[in-house]
């Protein structure tokens, strides 16, 4: 079952000096949810708090309607480092959020083992990281992160460090993860194609807040980036980027899409 992530008049960051102030968002269970914005914007800082790594400095953040306190096993972060533990070999790596849980070894090996394979990984699980690709890291990181089976995943700009090639490989990995799971995803990226791709909705955030929400049309539909409707938006997109203070008249609205 996924999480649904709301927040309400969400301020975060030091008092007085608020990084995001005033963001109104829901995250409907189940949706992907894009989040751009230039850098420094409060996107990694957006994530965290849905994280449980950073706390509110006024608002509400929610998950299923209860306030959002701490980390929980319900949601899985997943960086653009992918901070493997370089001493423990692949299934080592992919186990840990089990054995931090105190799952006994034996009822480990079985989702370990089914990650690995998901992710493409079979006939690698005694190497060590750095006998690894970037690519073949972060579909371990990925692997850590869904054996838990958490309900939502939040995702800070994983793919930005890798050649293209591997990222669009990545991207098609995560959706195929996602059709399957259907666990509510946020992910943060600087690239606007990427968010168009992967989103149900693509959140825009500058001036301190949430300046816009899009529904994407076609979402991951890759034949359909040439469509006219995909085509405006990723225009209206850039726009804002470079001018927070722009929108459109739609960009609030919530889509169906998703909500189950």
């Amino acid at each position: 079952m996924s999480l649904r992530l709301t927040a309400r008049g969400l301020r975060l960051g030091h008092p007085g000096h608020p990084v995001l102030d005033g963001v109104d968002l829901d995250v409907a269970p189940g949706e992907v949810l894009t989040v751009v914005g230039a850098s420094g914007c409060g996107k990694s800082t957006l994530l965290r708090a849905l994280a449980g790594l950073a706390e509110p400095a006024g608002g509400e953040l929610l998950a299923d309607g209860q306030p959002l306190r701490g980390p929980g096993a319900d949601r899985a972060l997943v960086f653009q480092e992918d901070g493997l533990l370089p001493w423990r070999t692949v299934r080592r790596n992919v186990e840990l959020p089990l054995a931090v849980r105190r799952t006994p070894r034996a009822g480990r090996r079985a989702p370990v083992a089914g990650w690995i394979e998901r992710v493409g990984l079979a006939g690698l699980e005694r190497r060590l990281p750095r006998e690894l690709s970037g690519g073949q890291r972060q579909r371990v990181q990925l692997a850590r992160a869904l054996v838990g089976s958490p309900r939502a995943v939040l995702m800070d700009e994983p793919f930005g460090a890798l050649d293209a090639q591997t990222r669009a490989a990545m991207q098609q990995l995560l959706l195929t993860v996602w059709e399957e799971e259907r666990c509510t995803v946020v992910f943060v990226t600087h690239d606007v194609d990427e968010a168009l791709l992967l989103g149900d909705r693509v959140a825009v955030l500058g001036g301190g807040t949430l300046a816009a929400v899009h529904g994407v049309p076609h979402a991951r539909e890759p034949a359909a980036r040439g469509e006219p409707a995909v085509l405006a938006l990723r225009t209206l997109l850039l726009d804002q980027l470079s001018d927070p203070g722009r929108r459109s008249p739609e960009s609030r609205r919530s889509p169906e899409k998703g909500s189950s």
